[in-house]
């Protein structure tokens, strides 16, 4: 498994990112209203083809398909996993070769008690609570769930206060990047490869 992160999203000329990428994810970039979105899209799929250039000797601009909830695999390649995830502050990606979740999320900074009651069971709550800084514990929390929900393809759920149940099937993995504004999470299954 290898992640990749980007946070200089300006750091790169959009226009010429956007010929050097598939037509599938071009188009997908072009439908964000602002240029912001566009350059987290673009960049994030710079990521996946360095991990696949890197990892597998692939430099084709690989093509997506879906899975039920928009998990997206590679088209050719049911052996490669990957998820993507962007922020305001950075980009990320995770190759590997067996399932995997990521999420990198911009430190909630002012999160309103009502989405931690609505996100988090209540011993999560009572970490946040008690946490020296409940705004980091938030989103070290959140992008858990994310990356968790991410791996098993399900997408944000009615019951995302359960989604960190089952501890002992998760594998978690967090960074805090405080300094940069961001934190991230990959997730993976418990056990090596092991899968549903």
């Amino acid at each position: 498994m290898k992640i990749y992160i980007d946070d200089h999203i300006d750091g790169f000329d959009l226009e010429a990112a956007l010929q050097q990428i598939s037509e599938q994810r071009r188009e997908q970039a072009l439908r964000f209203k602002f240029e912001r979105g566009r350059r987290e899209c673009v960049l994030a799929y710079l990521l996946l083809k360095r991990g696949l250039r890197e990892l597998y000797g692939i430099t084709e601009n690989p093509l997506f398909a879906y899975g039920e909830h928009g998990k997206p695999s590679i088209v050719g390649h049911p052996e490669i996993h990957f998820n993507l995830s962007h922020c305001r502050e950075a980009v990320a990606c995770v190759v590997s070769d067996h399932p995997v979740g990521i999420d990198v999320e911009s430190v909630v900074r002012h999160y309103k008690e009502g989405l931690v009651g609505y996100t988090m069971n209540e011993q999560e709550q009572q970490l946040i609570a008690s946490a020296q800084q409940p705004d980091v514990a938030f989103t070290r929390l959140w992008t858990m769930k994310e990356a968790r929900l991410k791996l098993t393809g399900e997408g944000i759920t009615d019951n995302v206060k359960e989604a960190l149940a089952d501890s002992d099937r998760w594998h978690f993995s967090t960074v805090e990047c405080l300094e940069r504004g961001f934190v991230y999470t990959v997730c993976q299954f418990k056990g090596k490869g092991e899968s549903e």
